[in-house]
């Protein structure tokens, strides 16, 4: 059975584009959402997930109305397949039920990872070079005589440090 999800942003946008394309695909139950792509809370696709069974395929419109990011849309395409659900997107014409949207699929994981890499490897070398330089990251370590603290937004109080 195909499953689908629409999500626009904003409640100035409409619905009707998403919809009719997952109906044109033949999706049976379409689940919806309104809310930003970043939005940790997305009812209608946590539904819509709830909804699949092993076998069934959630279908969404666009990559982007899926996932906030790459790392999290593979995250939520590796959940459905360890459930056994499928994954179509009908714009970028993936489909992992087929060997080749597997294969599109996974060289998107791949790529994922590889930047998640590059990134470590930039900032470990970046603190490198700053301590190369005499800089030391972290909280400043406290001096011998700084024996009691200002209470925040109260200069005239202090407190003894344990």
């Amino acid at each position: 059975m195909l499953i689908g999800y629409a999500r626009v942003s904003t409640q100035d946008q409409t619905l009707n584009l998403q919809q009719d394309a997952l109906k044109a695909a033949g999706c049976s139950r379409i689940f919806t959402d309104t809310a930003s792509g970043s939005a940790k809370e997305r009812p209608g696709l946590v539904e819509a997930i709830s909804y699949c069974r092993e076998g069934d395929t959630l279908v969404v419109w666009r990559l982007d109305r899926l996932g906030r990011s790459l790392p999290h849309l593979i995250e939520t395409i590796k959940g459905l397949d360890t459930r056994g659900i499928g994954f179509r997107s009908v714009t970028e014409a993936i489909d992992t039920t087929t060997s080749g949207g597997k294969l599109i699929f996974h060289i998107f994981g791949a790529l994922a990872e590889f930047e998640r890499d590059i990134i470590r490897e930039r900032t470990q070398a970046g603190l490198q070079a700053a301590r190369a330089r005499g800089r030391k990251g972290g909280r400043p370590k406290r001096q011998p005589s700084d024996r009691q603290v200002a209470w925040p937004g109260r200069s005239t109080r202090t407190k003894p440090i344990r």
